[in-house]
């Protein structure tokens, strides 16, 4: 999916709605409010696209696993990792959110987190196997960056039998709820 793709999908199934501001959660790095690369799991042309004008709204940006992360948060210092196509990843300390690229840093012989914990991973090594490198990243993950608590989102997580130590299962409808507190002060 295309940027100019997605903003026509968006108008056909609002069309009619009322509403005066727009959060998009986008699946790659944001940098004030627009996306610094091309996501690696859509089409091009992501990267300096006016979502405002082709919108007509004023809108907010952000990396999306930092938005179902603002939604998820209950205070504390709060990793969030999202587990789906690829490994989206966000840390919220003290109500401060920091997006983060934890998916292409590397693992284990010479794969990348997102390798092993990432839809790739699931298909390459079977659920049983996927299960225990999730609980070994969220281990690792966890220690190193001090966090209170884990939240796991994305569509794969249903897939986890036990939660490691730790950790709690997100909801993808968090993001709504991460796009709203977008807006508040």
């Amino acid at each position: 999916m295309t940027a100019a793709k997605m903003v026509r999908e968006v108008r056909v199934v609002t069309k009619g709605w009322d509403y005066t501001a727009v959060s998009i959660g986008y699946p790659g790095p944001v940098v004030h409010n627009q996306p610094i690369a091309e996501p690696h799991n859509l089409g091009r042309g992501w990267v300096g696209f006016d979502f405002q004008k082709a919108l007509g709204r004023p809108v907010r940006l952000i990396n999306d696993a930092a938005m179902q992360a603002l939604g998820s948060y209950e205070g504390g210092r709060m990793l969030f990792l999202g587990l789906g196509t690829g490994l989206g990843s966000a840390m919220i300390v003290d109500g401060i959110l920091e997006p983060m690229e934890l998916a292409h840093l590397p693992y284990q012989k010479g794969r990348t987190y997102e390798d092993y914990v990432g839809i790739r991973g699931l298909k390459r090594l079977g659920k049983k196997k996927w299960r225990r490198h999730v609980t070994d990243v969220v281990k690792q993950l966890k220690a190193a960056l001090e966090a209170d608590y884990v939240i796991l989102g994305g569509g794969n997580a249903k897939v986890l039998k036990k939660l490691p130590p730790g950790a709690r299962l997100g909801d993808n409808n968090n993001a709504f709820r991460g796009g709203f507190r977008l807006w508040k002060k």
